[in-house]
This record gives structure tokens, sequence and C-alpha cells, in this order.
């Protein structure tokens, strides 16, 4: 569990490294009618929403196995873009290497060399924001996109809002940002001029700890990134890098998805496991269950 002041330093640090998405997650807070928790939605199958219930688990599947794994590759492509003219890149190598010279070349070179180790080895699950006037019917752009011809339904959770950055299964939580080419530009300058502003703070950072932050930074933001076409989805996602930082909780398996076994971690939504999951126990989080458009209501 991190102390209040490791949470008041991690998000400093997103506040600086990722600005949009630091920006989107406080705009979705204030909307919260309870100021201490935050309301989020998983919309998917009846039958896998059942298998959550019964096991209190929920599976995290590798980006590769998305079902459409254009969406990595879509972040993967703008970051390379961004960081591959100088014009842009040259400001953020400037700002950091004022505070630790050598620290961005380092971690945008590890960053490139291991994004293959990165994509292979990067679990996520998502969720949605969710609305109180989506209560009884959902969100319709929803039900179009998730389950196919199947039942449908979507699990709404509610959650302690401290939790979120509470570091017990050690994820990372974060809003997907829908940004187009010019707001990623406009992203990484806000970037520079919180690095400029926050200086003094990164210095008391050291230098392998910096550079550990910026490749974080850069991973999860191109994990985070998704076409603008989306936008409507309002997604979040959970993610579980295993390779990078392990946790004592989540399980693993080999399941068998639309017919192609692959790898899932398993998040444990139960006290059972270990009592220091109490407060993400699905009886803890469970608010309701939309059943979403079907033959079979």
């Amino acid at each position: 569990m991190n102390t209040p002041e490791q949470v008041e330093a991690f998000q400093r640090i997103d506040s600086i490294f990722a600005p949009a998405y630091w920006r989107q997650m406080n705009t979705f807070y204030a909307k919260q009618s309870d100021p201490t928790k935050t309301r989020f939605v998983h919309y998917t199958s009846a039958e896998a929403a059942l298998k959550i219930i019964k096991q209190k688990r929920i599976w995290m599947r590798n980006v590769t196995a998305m079902s459409d794994y254009s969406e990595v590759q879509h972040g993967r492509r703008l970051y390379a873009k961004l960081l591959g003219n100088p014009v842009n890149a040259k400001p953020f190598i400037e700002a950091l290497d004022r505070i630790s010279p050598g620290t961005a070349r380092e971690a945008v070179g590890l960053f490139d060399s291991r994004w293959n180790d990165i994509s292979f080895n990067t679990f996520i699950t998502s969720v949605s924001e969710h609305d109180e006037s989506e209560d009884v019917h959902g969100r319709l752009s929803m039900w179009r996109a998730f389950g196919g011809q199947t039942a449908r339904v979507a699990l709404v959770f509610t959650v302690r809002r401290s939790l979120l950055n509470a570091g017990v299964l050690s994820l990372v939580f974060s809003p997907v940002a829908y940004l187009t080419e010019p707001e990623l530009t406009q992203h990484f300058e806000e970037i520079v001029r919180g690095i400029d502003e926050n200086s003094e703070f990164l210095r008391t950072i050291e230098g392998p700890t910096l550079r550990h932050i910026v490749f974080n930074a850069l991973a999860n933001s191109v994990i985070c990134l998704k076409h603008e076409g989306f936008k409507e989805e309002r997604e979040w996602r959970l993610i579980y890098a295993p390779a990078r930082w392990k946790s004592d909780y989540i399980e693993t398996s080999t399941e068998v998805v639309a017919g192609i076994p692959q790898t899932v971690y398993k998040l444990p939504l139960d006290v059972s496991a270990n009592a220091a999951l109490s407060p993400f126990d699905l009886a803890q989080i469970f608010d309701r269950l939309i059943i979403g458009p079907t033959q079979y209501p």
C-alpha cells in the first residue's frame, strides 16, 4: 500500500509526464456526485459477466490479442513520428538534460529497443466512464461495440477513489486519450513546460529512477492512446506488466478466447485471496448490472 506521500509524488509525476491524461482523469472525477467515489462500467457478454460474478476475477488480456490490435499500433506510430522529428524531440531532450544529462535519450532508446517486449508482456482490461443518466439503459454506442451478436450486459462498479492510487495490485489505471497528431504535439510541448516548471522536484529523483519514470510514461501513454474516432467510448485501461512490475495477487493461466489459446492474467475481486484485497472485493464495489439489447431479456 502506497503512503500518502508516495501517492502525492506519483500524482505530481503523472501531471508532468502525462498532462492530457491527468486533466482527463480529474475532469471525470469532478463530475462524480460523491467526491470520494468513482463509477466505471465494463461492457461485455452475459457469458463473460457470469464468469466474473462466479469466479470474482476479471481477465486481463495481452494487447496483441485485442480485437483491434491496430489500436496500440496507432499510438506507437504517432509517438514514433513525434519523437523521430528533431523539432519535437530536441526541446524534450534538452529539458530533461538540464535536470539529468542523458536521461531522455536513454529512456527513449530503451523504449524503442523494448517495444516488442512491451507489446508481448503488457496485459489490459478495459472499463468505461459511467454517468448516472446511463444507470437504466447504458450507452447505445457501447452496446453496438461490444459483445457481438451475443446477449450483452454492463457491470457497473463504484470504487473508492483512494484505491485507484493505492498500489496494492501493482496496476496502472489510466484514461485513454483520443488525441489527433497536432494534439499529441501540443501534449508533448506541455510535457516540456511541465519539466521546466517542476525542475527542482525532478532533481530530487535519482537519474536511473527518472529514466525508469520516463520510460514507463512513454510505454503507458502509447498503450492508452487511441484514434479520435473512438472518443465516444470514454475508455480507461487497467494495465499490468508482469515483466516490469509483478503482483503477488494476480494469477495467470492459459485460456481459450474465441478459439485462440492465450495467456491471461486474472485480476482478483475476492477478499478470500488476501485480506489486503478486501476493498476490491466484488461485493464491495458492485453497483448494478444492466441488461443490454437482446432477444432474451
